[in-house]
């Protein structure tokens, strides 16, 4: 069963990452309901069986995306949706999945926190725990819509970039961009690339590790015939663990380099109105939204203003903000928590231009005004 091509709707965040799923061919899909993101959980606990495909209400977020990885070994497209609390208790299962190469979606539709925090007010708090919320040395991709529209096809991208890359993939929606309602036209399926996962081509001498050029070795479906070991142990080419100082390493760069050599495919960013501008912002998901009216408000009182918009949080856009430091002399960074990005503008500027933050912790969106005014009293002008 597939959606109808080219039909307009008013649909949440939510709805249309649901939606979105199921056209990337996600056919399995474990979770716990948790505010903001249940109406995901919802949406594909009735319309999931109508495309052949799997809902199971699982008893805890862990056992979530434990059975998420499970579903994927077998070669099933899979994804799990959360919030804050949930998604700190997958943190040590998205280590495995990283580690064994298993790929997944895991959306987190962020809240206030820390702890239980505010369940249906916004957030942007986790961010950083995307990034480094698992231990070790890692790489990880994380993706943030700032639309309803955006929800649908940063879905759709999360799925491929998994499947490319062989690795879980995190899609970052705010609470306001998952409640938001807006009007949408659903594209026909012919208007988007659906990507699959590297198989074998042989069943002779498979090597579930094999290192290629691309970084990404082909992965077998259980079931299929082709039987290999899966740990979240250090292990060699053939999956099982090992000692060896030089495997270790060797697997561990390999893991490192088939996300940094392929950054420039999988960093995407909206440049607006940076040709000219004095001054910038760099934002994402509902505080690009606000910094784009803002941008208005201070272009209509005589400043040059413009963004970056992360559409990709991780990897880090730091290229892309070092090429425009060359001629904005003030970058701003409004954020729904205490500074967690600001802190990688700073460093990707070294020291070359001011960085402000500004940042809103109290459940309340970044209102364009406040954000007018501050930057205002800021330039002193």
């Amino acid at each position: 069963m597939k959606n109808s091509s080219n039909t307009i709707e008013i649909i949440s965040g939510n709805e249309a990452c649901a939606m979105a799923a199921l056209a990337a061919g996600m056919r399995f899909y474990a979770g716990y309901p948790i505010t903001p993101s249940s109406e995901i959980a919802e949406y594909l606990s009735s319309r999931l069986p109508q495309y052949g495909g799997v809902f199971i209400q699982m008893e805890d977020e862990i056992a979530s995306i434990g059975a998420i990885i499970g579903a994927s070994l077998t070669g099933v497209k899979a994804m799990t949706a959360t919030s804050g609390p949930g998604f700190s208790l997958m943190q040590e299962n998205i280590g495995y999945a990283l580690m064994a190469e298993i790929p997944c979606v895991i959306v987190n539709v962020m809240r206030g926190g820390p702890s239980t925090g505010l369940p249906t007010l916004p957030s942007q708090g986790d961010v950083m725990q995307a990034r480094w919320g698992t231990h070790g040395d890692h790489q990880i991709i994380a993706l943030t819509p700032n639309s309803v529209r955006e929800s649908y096809d940063m879905t759709i991208r999360a799925f491929n970039l998994s499947e490319l890359y062989r690795t879980p993939v995190i899609l970052l929606l705010d609470e306001i961009i998952g409640h938001v309602n807006e009007k949408m036209t659903i594209p026909a399926a012919e208007e988007y690339t659906i990507h699959q996962r590297p198989r074998p081509a042989s069943t002779e001498n498979y090597l579930p590790y094999k290192i290629t050029p691309s970084g990404v070795p082909p992965m077998a479906d259980f079931g299929t015939g082709l039987r290999y070991h899966v740990t979240g142990l250090a292990h060699d080419e053939t999956g099982f663990p090992t000692n060896n100082p030089d495997k270790i390493q060797e697997l561990l760069l390999r893991l490192d380099r088939k996300i940094t050599q392929n950054s420039d495919d999988i960093i995407e960013v909206e440049e607006y109105l940076l040709e000219d501008a004095e001054i910038a912002f760099v934002a994402y998901g509902s505080a690009a939204r606000s910094s784009r009216h803002t941008i208005k408000l201070l272009r209509d009182s005589g400043i040059k203003a413009g963004m970056l918009r992360l559409k990709t949080l991780w990897p880090f856009a730091e290229k892309q903000i070092a090429h425009y430091s060359g001629h904005i002399k003030t970058w701003f960074v409004p954020e729904l928590n205490l500074g967690q990005i600001a802190h990688e503008v700073e460093w990707a500027v070294r020291g070359r231009v001011p960085v402000f933050k500004f940042n809103k912790i109290n459940g309340e969106p970044i209102n364009p005004n406040e954000l007018h005014q501050f930057v205002k009293e800021t330039l002193h002008v």
